[in-house]
């Protein structure tokens, strides 16, 4: 049964509470399968609140957290045109980040959140939607292949110093 999530668009200042779930979740999902100082160096950089805010004010980016019974339990960060790190030319929507806390996983807030894509992606009538999964995300790429998304590519992402591969995934959209 799926716990139903409220969710709520964020501003810059939500930037403190982004970087920390985001770490958190970050390092509960890859932490035990990467070098720690690789992880801490992208960490870094990438959760950073300057980083995050700036992130935040991107035209086309869009963060939101998921909510359950008042407590944050995941996010999702959203890009659409220039934004997007590939298809900037396509009418598509690129769901960047999709994170949900440990001890919430397995009641179908991804699922939701992905959903709630869709959604976004369909008002936008947008073509399609994709993203980029670490291609060692095994259970994520069951997920994402589970709703209808098919591997359309690879690209390079840098975790600290360490270069890694991952699987563009996308969806069309009807």
């Amino acid at each position: 049964m799926a716990d139903s999530i409220q969710l709520e668009k964020l501003s810059a200042d939500d930037a403190g509470a982004l970087s920390a779930i985001s770490r958190e979740t970050f390092f509960a999902a890859f932490y035990h399968l990467n070098n720690a100082d690789d992880m801490e160096a992208y960490a870094a950089n990438a959760f950073n609140i300057d980083t995050l805010k700036d992130e935040i004010n991107t035209p086309g980016s869009v963060f939101y957290f998921a909510r359950f019974d008042r407590e944050v339990v995941g996010f999702i960060k959203l890009n659409t045109g220039n934004a997007q790190h590939e298809f900037k030319r396509e009418n598509s929507l690129e769901v960047e980040r999709l994170y949900v806390l440990a001890k919430y996983q397995g009641r179908q807030i991804g699922q939701q959140l992905l959903t709630f894509a869709f959604e976004q992606a369909h008002a936008l009538s947008c073509r399609f939607i994709w993203l980029g999964v670490w291609e060692h995300n095994v259970n994520a790429i069951r997920l994402y292949e589970r709703l209808g998304f098919e591997h359309c590519g690879s690209h390079s992402f840098m975790l600290g110093n360490d270069q890694q591969t991952d699987l563009l995934m996308r969806k069309v959209l009807r």
